[in-house]
């Protein structure tokens, strides 16, 4: 298994990096969800604007553009390649906080019907906000927190019909 990064950009572009490539960036951070990078003399703002951990995206503005940034770690490379899908074989009932964080939106409620990739809930860690989406068409059955909550890793978030 390689230690390079499948990286795609708004479904369009992609490339391959590896950690050495990018120990090797000229980038200086300006505060958690910011970096400037001087790149062949041209200067860059990135920041972070939005993240789903689930599917691995994060939205990031560079100098006033909008790219959904989707990156692939060797493992899920290697599953793709062996022709599996995550999550394919089994359906997701359940959304358990990947971190702990703090609730910070709310976007459903019980009984509602939901389609998948709508926003369910939005969850603050490590100064970034984390969106979950549904990961399928379905019914909200419980919502085990509130806003404001402060919950841990692997606490039950949401739970489906």
């Amino acid at each position: 298994m390689s230690d390079s990064y499948k990286v795609k950009v708004n479904d369009s572009f992609s490339f391959d990096i590896n950690k050495e490539e990018v120990s090797k960036l000229d980038a200086v951070n300006l505060d958690s969800n910011s970096v400037h990078i001087l790149h062949k003399n041209n200067p860059y703002k990135a920041e972070i604007v939005s993240s789903d951990f689930l599917q691995k995206t994060y939205t990031v503005k560079v100098n006033n553009n909008s790219y959904v940034v989707a990156i692939s770690n060797p493992l899920d490379v290697l599953i793709k390649d062996m022709g599996f899908e995550v999550g394919l074989t089994k359906q997701v009932n359940f959304i358990k906080a990947p971190m702990p964080g703090l609730i910070l939106e709310i976007s459903v409620v019980v009984g509602q019907a939901v389609l998948e990739n709508d926003n369910l809930i939005i969850l603050g860690a490590m100064k970034m906000e984390n969106s979950f989406l549904s990961p399928r068409d379905g019914v909200i059955k419980t919502i085990s927190v509130v806003l404001g909550d402060a919950v841990d890793k692997g606490q039950l978030l949401i739970e489906f019909e």
